[in-house]
């Protein structure tokens, strides 16, 4: 039997148990031993991140070749045409080569959403909006390039879901356990 962690992961925390000094660690919210992170998140991204003590498991969910759908609801400047979708829609020439094609969609402000420390930098004349996007591929910093590429700098960036693990009744700085 295999353990995974799912833990929501606030902004600002490294996705490294050993101290950096200059950040809080996955150590300042995770006292369980024997776990390692699946995968990891941008310092200022936040959201789910899945830990387990499976290198198989841990393996099959950070391999691209498995292609494991993770979806990020992302807050933009500025509110995307069906225009901007489309493209991310079908994948974007970014610096070291085109993203494969993703799901995008516009939505809501998602409910009961956390407030964020620091808030996010906000300009009087400039809306916001959010996209649900969905990719099956993991480079650096790839939904931020992403979204840039058609016109629209992400201001924050969540990671709602990992395969079929999702965010759910996690408060930012609480994780749950499953046994797999």
């Amino acid at each position: 039997m295999s353990r995974i962690l799912l833990f929501n992961k606030p902004y600002g925390v490294i996705c490294q148990f050993s101290k950096d000094g200059l950040h809080p660690t996955l150590a300042d919210y995770i006292a369980v031993p024997d776990v390692y992170p699946a995968g990891r998140l941008d310092t200022d991204s936040e959201g789910l991140l899945l830990l387990t003590d499976d290198g198989k498991l841990q393996h099959r969910i950070t391999d691209p070749k498995h292609k494991l759908p993770k979806t990020y609801w992302v807050q933009v400047e500025g509110i995307p045409d069906e225009a901007a979708l489309q493209k991310l829609r079908q994948g974007v020439q970014l610096k070291d080569g085109p993203t494969l094609p993703a799901e995008a969609r516009l939505m809501d402000e998602p409910e009961g959403l956390w407030l964020r420390d620091p808030p996010v930098r906000f300009r009087q004349a400039i809306p916001t909006s959010w996209i649900a996007l969905t990719i099956r591929e993991g480079r650096n910093r790839q939904v931020r390039r992403m979204t840039a590429a058609v016109g629209f700098p992400t201001l924050r960036l969540i990671r709602y879901c990992i395969g079929d693990w999702t965010l759910d009744d996690l408060a930012s700085g609480e994780w749950s356990s499953l046994d797999v």
